[in-house]
C-alpha cells in the first residue's frame, strides 16, 4: 500500500494485449503504457488469489475468475487529449453533453485504433467499457460511479459499425474525467482542480443472452463491514446485497435483496408479505440485443433497458433466484412452480444452498481484507445454468477498500430524548465526534414535494459548491434516500452535488421509507469520506427539532431549500457500536 491511500503504488506487470482476446494465452492484458489506474490495479492484485487459492475450492460447482479485459493506459489518454487540444474544453463551463460531443469529434490516436480494430473484429458478445482513472479506489477516495461506464451490445453484423460503438465508449469514459460531477468531487479533495488521469478497462460482460436481452442472473455487492446489522447480526460479518440483472440496480438504483453472510436464510424486517414484496425488486437492468435504440453516444445508458420480472420468467432466468407468494395461505413458497407473484429473495441458493455463492462470498471477503489489509466492498456477477444451477460462472468485478472508523464513541438512549436534541437516531451510521459544524442545510418541510427533487438537488449544489469554497462543513438534511436514481423515493443528487457535507440526515415520509441500500455507489462514497449518516423513520420515535432549526439566522433562502448558520458550532456524535446518534445544539 502506498501510505494506506491506494491499492497499490505502481501498476502491476500486465503482458501486452496481442490482439486475441477470448483465445490468447493472457485474459488480462493492457494497451499502450502508463498507469492502468486504481480499478484495474485492484483486480491485477486480485487475480493470482482468485486463480491459486480461491477458485479451486469451488470447483467443479462454481468457476471462479475476472472476466476477460485489457487495459488502455494513462499514456493514450495523454496523447489524445494533446493531440486534439482538448484541454481548454475539459477546464471549461461546458455542460456535459457538450463536453462529451467534442470528445466525440476528436480522433483517438492511431496507435490505438489498430489495437481497439483488431480486438472488436473477433469479438460478438456484449463490452463493458469501464472507467479506471488513477485516482479511483483510493482509500479515503474512492471516486465511485464519479466517472462513467458505458455498455455496448456488440452484436451487429457489420465490424465497422461494432468499432465505431467501441471507439465511441472510449471517448465517452475520457470525456467523464472532466463532467461536472466529476469536478464537484475532486474539489472536495485535497487533489482540487489538479484533475485526473484516464486509464480504461474493456472489459466482457457477464451474462447470457435471452432473444432481445443481455443479463447476469444474479449481481452483487459484498461488503466486510455492516453499518445496519439486524437481529444477531454483528457489524464485521459483513453484508451483501444480491440483484437479477445488471449490477446498476444496485450501486445506482439501491434496489436489492438485503442480507447477512453470517444468517443467509434470515429475511430483512418486513411487517406484512404485501409490504415484503411491495420493497422487493419488480424489475431488472439488461442490454439491449434488438433493434438499435436512438443514437446517443453521450448517453450512459444507450443500450441499457428496464425490464419487468415477467421478462426474466419468461426467459428461465428466475428459477434459482426466487420465491412465490401464495395468496390463499398468505405464505412464501421456495422456487416457482406454483403460479402467484414472485419475490427475488434468492432463497433456493440461501435457504437451500442449492449454489455456494454464500460460502465463496465470505471466502472472498475474508481473503481479499488479507491481501489488501482493510475491510473491502466487492462488485461481482454470476450466470447460472438455467436447468441445474451448477455450474455457475461467478465474475470478479472490482474490489475496493472499506473505511471504518474504529474509535469509542458512547452516545446513551437517554440523549436521543434529551431537550437539546435536533436530530436524533438509534440508525446512524459511522462512528465519530464533530464539533466544528455550524452550518445547516436543510430541505423546507412546508414546500417539499417528490416531484420537485431534481430542482432541489440543483439548488444544493449550487449551495454546496459556495460552502466549500468558503471551507465550511456543514450539516445536510432532506428527505427520502439521498443518492437515488429515482426521484420519487428522494433526491437525486450524486455525491458531489453534496460532497461538503459532513453529516447527513434522511427524515422519512409515509410515500418515502426505503432503507438505504449498502452496496449503492453513493453508500460507498459517504463512508469511505467518514460522513455521519442519520436516518429518521417516519413513525420511529425520535423527531428532527424543526421549529428550532426555524428560528435560526438565514444565510439563503430558495423555493425548496434553506441555508442557517449558528451562533455556536452543534456537537454530532454516532455511536458506532450500536449505532446510536445524536446532533446536539446549546
Amino acid at each position: 500500500m502506498n501510505g494506506g491511500n491506494r491499492i497499490v503504488s505502481q501498476s502491476p506487470t500486465l503482458q501486452a494485449f496481442d490482439r486475441q482476446f477470448f483465445t490468447g494465452r493472457e485474459r488480462f492484458t493492457r494497451i499502450g503504457g502508463g498507469s492502468i489506474g486504481g480499478k484495474a490495479q485492484g483486480l491485477a492484485r486480485m487475480k493470482d488469489l482468485l486463480e491459486k487459492r480461491i477458485a479451486p475450492l469451488f470447483e467443479p460447482r462454481m468457476i471462479v475468475n475476472i472476466p476477460t479485459l485489457t487495459v488502455i493506459g494513462t499514456d493514450f489518454f495523454d496523447l489524445f487529449m494533446k493531440q486534439n487540444d482538448l484541454f481548454d474544453v475539459a477546464g471549461s463551463d461546458l455542460r456535459d453533453d457538450q463536453k462529451a460531443l467534442a470528445f466525440q469529434r476528436a480522433a483517438l490516436p492511431a496507435q490505438l485504433v489498430g489495437d481497439l480494430r483488431a480486438l472488436i473484429a473477433q469479438v460478438h458478445t456484449p463490452l463493458a467499457v469501464r472507467s479506471s482513472s488513477m485516482l479511483e479506489d483510493a482509500m479515503f477516495e474512492p471516486f465511485a460511479s464519479v466517472y462513467k461506464t458505458k455498455m455496448i451490445p456488440n452484436n451487429q453484423h457489420d465490424t465497422d459499425i461494432r468499432f465505431r460503438r467501441l471507439i465511441e465508449a472510449v471517448k465517452y469514459v475520457y470525456a467523464s474525467t472532466y463532467f461536472k460531477g466529476a469536478r464537484n468531487y475532486l474539489q472536495a479533495t485535497r487533489h482540487g482542480d489538479t484533475g485526473d488521469k484516464m486509464a480504461v478497462i474493456v472489459q466482457e460482460v457477464v451474462g447470457c443472452r435471452h432473444e432481445e436481452r443481455f443479463y447476469p442472473h444474479i449481481s452483487g455487492v459484498a461488503r466486510s463491514y455492516n453499518f445496519y446489522p439486524l437481529g444477531h447480526a454483528k457489524p464485521e460479518d459483513g453484508v451483501i446485497d444480491l440483484a437479477l440483472g445488471l449490477g446498476k440496480m444496485i450501486v445506482d438504483d439501491g434496489t436489492a435483496w438485503t442480507y447477512s453472510p453470517a444468517y443467509p436464510q434470515s429475511n430483512p424486517p418486513y411487517n406484512t408479505l404485501d409490504e415484503l414484496l411491495e420493497q422487493s425488486q419488480r424489475d431488472f437492468w439488461g442490454i439491449n440485443m434488438g433493434p438499435p435504440p436512438v443514437y446517443d453516444p453521450v448517453k450512459e445508458v444507450e443500450y441499457m433497458m428496464r425490464y419487468h420480472l415477467d421478462d426474466a420468467e419468461q426467459d428461465g432466468s428466475l428459477t434459482f433466484i426466487a420465491s412465490t407468494y401464495r395468496p390463499h395461505d398468505e405464505r412464501l413458497v421456495i422456487g416457482i412452480a406454483e403460479r402467484g407473484a414472485r419475490l427475488v429473495n434468492f432463497a433456493p441458493i440461501l435457504k437451500l444452498d442449492e449454489i455456494p455463492l454464500n460460502e465463496l462470498l465470505k471466502a472472498l471477503l475474508r481473503s481479499c481484507g488479507e491481501t489488501l489489509g482493510s475491510m473491502v466492498e466487492i462488485e461481482f456477477a454470476v450466470t447460472l445454468d438455467n436447468d441445474r444451477g451448477t455450474p455457475a460462472r461467478f465474475g470478479f468485478l472490482q474490489v475496493r477498500p472499506m473505511v471504518v472508523s474504529q474509535g469509542t464513541v458512547d452516545v446513551t438512549a437517554d440523549e436521543l430524548s434529551g431537550s437539546r436534541a435536533l436530530v436524533a437516531s438509534q440508525s446512524a451510521m459511522g462512528n465519530g465526534r464533530i464539533d466544528t459544524i455550524r452550518d445547516v442545510i436543510y430541505v423546507k418541510p412546508e414546500s417539499f414535494v417528490p416531484g420537485a427533487t431534481h430542482e432541489i438537488a440543483e439548488e444544493l449544489e449550487v449551495m454546496n459548491r459556495r460552502l466549500i469554497s468558503a471551507r465550511a462543513p456543514y450539516v445536510l438534511i432532506g428527505f427520502g434516500r439521498w443518492g437515488t436514481s429515482d426521484p420519487s423515493a428522494g433526491i437525486p443528487v450524486n455525491f458531489g452535488q453534496i460532497s461538503g457535507a459532513k453529516v447527513i440526515v434522511e427524515s422519512m415520509l409515509p410515500q418515502m421509507n426505503f432503507l438505504l441500500s449498502q452496496g449503492s455507489h453513493f453508500f460507498h462514497n459517504i463512508t469511505s469520506f467518514q460522513v455521519l449518516y442519520f436516518s429518521v423513520p417516519h413513525e420511529g420515535q425520535y423527531r428532527i427539532d424543526w421549529e428550532w432549526l426555524r428560528r435560526q439566522e438565514v444565510v439563503e433562502e430558495t423555493g425548496w431549500t434553506c441555508h442557517v448558520r449558528l451562533p455556536s458550532p452543534l456537537e454530532v456524535r454516532v455511536d458506532g457500536r450500536r449505532g446510536f446518534g445524536v446532533i446536539t445544539h446549546d
